[in-house]
């Protein structure tokens, strides 16, 4: 009997965890053959997320859980997850039932009759619900993120996917700090079939995401797997060594040969804070790598468990 365990990272959530457990129930029932076990990650919850979690503990052991000492992000509840897990595949799904648990029948079907793929991930074939500047500012960021990146990030992947326990071991040896689980998921490698669906709406509750946050987050995610903007940063400097050499032996002869005075105090200053903002902005490239590394080299923990259903 193979056994299932399907990680759910929660922040906040206590609204929708009833209306994603009976989802749960019911694709259980439909797997008599399979055993389950549902990881909770309480990522810091504020709200009564925990004692929800606690309660459907108490009438299902198959509920596992472990709840942060802190609000940790995303990032660490996924980590969490994998590396409590012990099924023989893993599954990753949202708890606000923006991914079809039901889904999660097909995805074993496929790697348990296939042996060509170890992971079955999903991806949305529409942002229906998203606000159109959102929507637009993430389909930019997917093709920025393939083109400066060898890693592919699939434009409208989801955290929901399927995975063998040998893929997830290879994800848990990234120990890293500085988390991107879109870009990890492709970095390992295997073999991924994708399969879409339609975006509907969150159960309950509201988005965690803010607009800053999932821009800080692509932030995370360019710095994370690739070194171009480095290189970007390089390219300024030449590109305007070369202009200002240009410009130098422009004025030079416009003052030797036609004895043009050197003006232009105003476009001195246009100049001035132009050539200042992309030092800036090269500095601040440069500060941002320079910030991963020094929380790469503290080594402090992802995540800091409060307690767990074995040490309630």
């Amino acid at each position: 009997m193979d056994k299932i365990s399907v990680i759910i990272p929660c922040y906040n959530e206590e609204q929708a965890l009833p209306f994603l457990y009976e989802e749960l129930v019911k694709l259980t029932s439909d797997m008599p053959d399979q055993e389950f076990e549902f990881v909770f990650i309480n990522d810091g919850s504020k709200d009564k997320t925990l004692s929800v979690i606690k309660a459907l503990r108490k009438q299902d052991e198959r509920v596992r859980y472990v709840s942060f000492s802190r609000n940790f992000g995303k990032e660490a509840a996924i980590y969490a997850g994998l590396k409590n897990s012990t099924g023989d595949y893993i599954s990753l799904i949202d708890a606000d039932l923006q991914d079809p648990p039901i889904l999660i029948k097909d995805m074993y079907q496929i790697l348990s009759t296939d042996e060509e793929y170890d992971c079955v991930a999903t991806r949305r074939v529409n942002r229906k619900g998203e606000p159109p500047v959102r929507s637009f500012f993430a389909k930019r960021f997917y093709k920025l993120m393939n083109k400066i990146s060898d890693t592919e990030v699939v434009d409208g992947a989801r955290d929901f996917r399927f995975m063998r326990r040998q893929m997830v071991e290879a994800i848990l040896e990234l120990s890293e700090y500085n988390r991107f689980s879109k870009g990890i998921f492709g970095w390992v490698g295997f073999n991924t079939k994708w399969i879409s669906f339609e975006n509907v709406e969150r159960v309950a509750g509201q988005t965690k995401w803010s607009f800053i946050g999932l821009f800080l987050y692509s932030i995370e995610g360019i710095l994370a797997f690739s070194t171009r903007p480095l290189y970007i940063a390089s390219g300024f400097g030449i590109l305007f060594c070369f202009i200002s050499f240009i410009m130098i032996c422009i004025i030079i002869a416009k003052t030797l040969i036609w004895g043009d005075d050197v003006q232009g105090y105003p476009s001195q200053i246009c100049i001035i804070f132009f050539i200042g903002g992309i030092q800036l902005f090269c500095l601040g490239i440069l500060g941002q790598y320079l910030s991963k590394t020094y929380l790469e080299t503290k080594r402090r923990p992802i995540y800091i468990v409060r307690e767990t259903e074995k040490k309630a």
